[in-house]
């Protein structure tokens, strides 16, 4: 997995973004519409409109890293899609990032 640490924290915008947005975006938006700090190791998950392709957004101690991933067969089982955040533990991440049903 990507992440070396359990101890990492995973918090998911539960509604879909503009996928053209960067990093710098992100951020901004991690800061000025989430109300949280984009710099403080927590790794923020962003979805597309259609579900099939998510954004991760973290910072690593010397920069914003930022993946992406698409699915090429099926859509990413999200939460119900409202404003705000949810926070997501390690096994529920790890199933949504593989594209399985991480509330199983």
């Amino acid at each position: 997995m990507i992440f070396p640490s359990n101890r990492v924290r995973i918090m998911v915008a539960t509604k879909p973004i503009d996928f053209r947005k960067g990093h710098d975006s992100l951020a901004a938006m991690v800061k000025n519409e989430l109300r949280k700090d984009p710099f403080t190791g927590t790794v923020f998950v962003f979805r597309a409109k259609k579900a099939d392709r998510l954004k991760l957004l973290y910072w690593d101690g010397t920069g914003l890293v930022m993946a992406y991933k698409r699915l090429e067969e099926h859509t990413f089982t999200w939460p119900a899609v409202k404003d705000g955040l949810m926070l997501m533990n390690h096994a529920q991440f790890e199933a949504l990032f593989a594209g399985l049903d991480w509330r199983r």
